[in-house]
């Protein structure tokens, strides 16, 4: 996975986060679930742009 690809998969989970966050609650399954896809798209950014330095 490249790590162009990634970031816009980060945004656009973040910008789904946030929505679904303003229309319901921030402990809403929906919001954890993305919450966790999130995190899992971060540490994976994190991990290859470590690799890359």
């Amino acid at each position: 996975m490249s790590i162009h690809i990634l970031r816009k998969d980060i945004e656009r989970c973040r910008q789904e986060m946030v929505q679904l966050a303003l229309h319901s609650s921030l402990s809403d399954q929906r919001v954890i679930e993305t919450s966790k896809k999130l995190d899992y798209l971060l540490n994976t950014y994190n991990k290859l742009s470590s690799k890359s330095s």
